[in-house]
């Protein structure tokens, strides 16, 4: 069994899936830490909920980017945290993280990257005109959403789409493909 860390911003659904999907053993890993830069975020009941620790750390509390990096580091440590899924967490990975964690971070991104990088790509699509659009699960580097990628899948938009019907869809792509891909990167078989 993989240790995991998940890092998120926001209401946490993509955490919400990651761990439903590890206690239904789908995922051959178990959830030891949330890492939350947002000490109001949703995420952070569904962590408590689900007996999951979570550090919450306030970026104005550190000298830069590399401080706060490694408080994080010295949380992923105290954890044994072997890799790291990063489900809407709004913040650029740096040097710190990426060398400790080589190819043992990946991102999930409402977008068929290279298109729609980045903030708001579900409004980028809309406002694109595109009729494709989709989910993207890569390894993280140091760019914006440009790191390899791992897997993909598209859904079409109806002639009708609007932003919160398109999130709905995008959404529910999302929680069944994060979670089937991780258990493949881990070693299991969702």
């Amino acid at each position: 069994m993989r240790k995991i860390a998940v890092f998120a911003s926001g209401n946490g659904s993509n955490f919400q899936a990651i761990v439903d999907a590890i206690r239904d053993g789908r995922i051959p890993a178990t959830c030891e830490l949330l890492i939350c830069d947002k000490p109001n975020a949703k995420v952070l009941e569904r962590a408590k909920r689900a007996n999951i620790p979570a550090f919450v750390f306030d970026i104005n509390n550190y000298e830069n980017k590399e401080a706060f990096e490694r408080a994080i580091l010295d949380k992923l440590r105290e954890y044994e945290v072997e890799f790291i899924a990063l489900a809407g967490y709004m913040r650029l990975i740096g040097p710190t993280l990426l060398e400790a964690y080589e190819n043992k971070i990946v991102n999930i991104h409402p977008s068929l990257l290279p298109a729609f990088p980045g903030l708001d790509a579900i409004g980028q699509a809309l406002r694109a005109g595109v009729k494709v659009t989709g989910v993207t699960i890569h390894y993280v580097d140091s760019g914006m959403d440009t790191g390899p990628i791992i897997a993909q899948k598209a859904i079409e938009l109806s002639d009708d789409e609007t932003e919160e019907s398109l999130a709905e869809k995008i959404h529910a792509l999302e929680h069944q493909l994060y979670p089937e891909t991780l258990a493949k990167l881990l070693g299991g078989n969702a």
